[in-house]
């Protein structure tokens, strides 16, 4: 309890406390506020390390009730936690990249009137994401899953003053809209079924939700739940992890500050959706269509919107694209069952990217707020330990041997080798190709910013050098290029051919691709040593070649390349026109919204079928009023003209 509520007290303090909206004078201060969050992080932190000591040392979970919420029936609403590996490792990350970015936030955000707002909002996001990561029930996953979504809403928009800010977080919070509309129709299929919202008791009852079937005749009978329940889900997670195409708010939300950048792509809510996959992983087991149509997915993701990341020229969308990239990677990995690859990619991927962004918010700072990459260039010597930390960032994001994301990039790329699933085939074509576009746009990335001409001296309103922040920007980019370096080798072998995922994976024999995976391992250094002769370290080799030479050797080529190809730029710089198909797609429906609401609502509905009735009531009162003169002689003639009437009638018919 320590490890989840301990940062809901310090966002409580620093938020209420610290606040301009609440108080004219705040009743705590600037660095009282900041103080506050990070001790509760620390706490929390503290704590999760010795939750992981726990379960690796007992090799046991704990399912926890604190308390029944409500009972609806026979169904119970619990407020709970369950503490396994899987969960253990999610609450050590969340954890330890928060309090790398809440110490980081001290420098970057010194100067900002919303101080103590912003500690309050990163303190309520990992509340928020321990919630989610530490649920024992699908209640408490949604309270989590939901309230990311509503916090990273306030975050992206913190700047509330800048429209494009305000616009971005409207963008995200909308999108992940429609992904949780299929999450929480999923969770209501696995309710109706198993009559529980237990994670225990819907994993333990998969035989029970098989024999469920739909009434009704035609295509609806016999018709499997876990298909449609699994493909809803997964549909939620295709919003909160970013996947095509529910992706395009990811870029955006760049708009927010870089300390919640690095916390957003790396260890809150893109990595959710891969969390509950694994999570339900035998749910996802017994549909293979699904697990299909997650290959597919993730590697249009892990490819194409990798690519989008070459022609970026903000130094925080290059990485956010390749953030999509990357989750693209994980989520195949998930379709061809090679889970705990795909949650130790989640690990590496959240130290060497929250060490990208949080390099390349020093980078900002440093050059005076400048995010345009065609505007630096040579500040390695300004800038050294940056510098080093951003290269070794890259050098483990691209998979260069030996480094953190090398093992988990090229175990995913292993896993999908030897797997049968259809989509498989053009989920390796992804990922190998993938491997060469993400050296492409890294090193483009890295030789822009800190080598090459010093092109910032172009700028008017440049003085002087660019120069590295003070301490508490530089000690989480050390911090975070630790594990960045040596977590991958250090956990490989007990962390994926270790048993501690053995009673939380379920995977079935005919999908099981990581077996020829784990026959062949030798250990983390024969496997290194064994890459250097592979076809993914080629690649790497090359796009870093590529990229050197375009940007380095001869930087006019790349205008002579987007003059021929200007039909193919264009597409990419329109970000394969999703944002078009958005707007469409909104147009539409609005001006569908509004037929409904003017010709049915208010004409069928209001004028016709409700006050309609009135009306002819009214009429037909209005005409036989009239008749209501008060003289008897007219009530006479009516009688005898309505006798007459009969008599005809009558005299007619017989």
């Amino acid at each position: 309890m320590i490890v989840v509520f301990s940062p809901l007290i310090g966002s409580l303090i620093s938020g209420l406390f610290g606040s301009s909206f609440l108080y004219n004078n705040p009743i705590i201060s600037r660095s009282a506020a900041s103080f506050v969050s990070i001790f509760c992080i620390l706490i929390s932190f503290l704590s999760a390390i010795f939750l992981m000591c726990n379960v690796i040392h007992h090799k046991c979970s704990y399912d926890i009730t604190l308390y029944t919420w409500s009972t609806v029936d026979t169904l119970s609403l619990d407020i709970g936690f369950l503490i396994d590996f899987l969960s253990s490792v999610m609450i050590l990350v969340v954890t330890s990249v928060s309090l790398m970015v809440h110490i980081y936030t001290i420098g970057y955000m010194s100067d900002d009137s919303g101080y103590q707002r912003f500690f309050s909002y990163l303190s309520l996001f990992t509340f928020a994401m321990l919630m989610l990561v530490m649920s024992n029930n699908m209640l408490q996953l949604f309270f989590g899953w939901e309230a990311v979504g509503l916090v990273s809403y306030l975050l992206i928009g913190f700047w509330y003053t800048k429209e494009s800010a305000v616009t971005a977080n409207m963008k995200a919070f909308i999108v992940n809209r429609v992904g949780d509309f299929g999450f929480i129709l999923g969770i209501g299929l696995l309710v109706v079924s198993t009559g529980s919202i237990s994670y225990q008791d819907i994993l333990s009852n998969l035989d029970s939700i098989q024999e469920q079937h739909v009434p009704g005749g035609g295509v609806l009978q016999k018709l499997d739940l876990i298909p449609i329940a699994c493909l809803c889900l997964f549909i939620g997670a295709m919003g909160k992890s970013a996947q095509v195409p529910l992706h395009a708010w990811l870029p955006d939300s760049m708009e927010g500050p870089t300390p919640i950048s690095a916390l957003i792509h790396a260890a809150t809510m893109v990595t959710a959706g891969i969390f509950m996959v694994v999570r339900f992983s035998g749910l996802f087991e017994l549909s293979s269509f699904v697990l299909s149509f997650i290959i597919i997915v993730g590697s249009i993701g892990a490819l194409f919107l990798g690519i989008l990341g070459i022609i970026q020229t903000d130094i925080k969308r290059v990485i956010a694209y390749s953030t999509l990239s990357q989750l693209g990677y994980m989520t195949v990995a998930l379709g061809v069952s090679a889970y705990s690859v795909a949650i130790f990619h989640l690990v590496t991927h959240a130290f060497f990217k929250a060490l990208l962004f949080l390099g390349a918010g020093s980078v900002i700072i440093g050059t005076h707020h400048n995010q345009d990459i065609r505007i630096m260039g040579g500040i390695y010597k300004y800038m050294p330990i940056t510098w080093i930390t951003f290269l070794l960032a890259t050098l483990s994001l691209v998979g260069f041997p030996f480094f953190s994301g090398f093992y988990s990039k090229e175990l995913i790329i292993d896993s999908v080798k030897y797997s049968t699933m259809f989509g498989s085939g053009f989920a390796y074509f992804s990922v190998l190709t993938g491997v060469f576009v993400t050296s492409l746009y890294s090193f483009r990335l890295y030789f822009l910013v800190f080598h090459g001409k010093e092109r910032f001296r172009e700028r008017s309103d440049f003085n002087g050098n660019p120069h590295d922040p003070g301490y508490s920007i530089l000690l989480p980019l050390v911090f975070l290029a630790v594990p960045s370096v040596l977590l991958g080798l250090l956990v490989v072998d007990n962390f994926v051919f270790g048993k501690f995922f053995d009673s939380i994976i379920t995977v079935m024999p005919m999908h099981d691709t990581f077996y020829h995976v784990s026959k062949d391992w030798s250990g983390w250094l024969h496997f290194a040593q064994h890459s250097f002769y592979s076809v993914p370290f080629l690649l790497v080799i090359s796009g870093a070649f590529v990229s050197w030479y375009c940007y380095i050797i001869n930087d006019k080529i790349t205008n002579t390349i987007k003059s021929k190809f200007l039909f193919i730029v264009n597409i990419l710089d329109n970000k394969f026109y999703f944002d078009v198909i958005y707007s469409v797609i909104a147009k539409t429906c609005f001006r569908f919204g509004s037929f409904l609401w003017k010709y049915c609502d208010q004409i069928l509905i209001d004028k016709i079928l409700v006050n309609g009735s009135a009306n002819v009531v009214n009429f037909m009162s209005r005409i036989s009023q009239n008749f209501q003169s008060g003289f008897i002689y007219h009530y006479v003639v009516s009688m005898i003209i309505g006798i007459i009437s009969m008599v005809t009638i009558f005299v007619f018919i017989f």
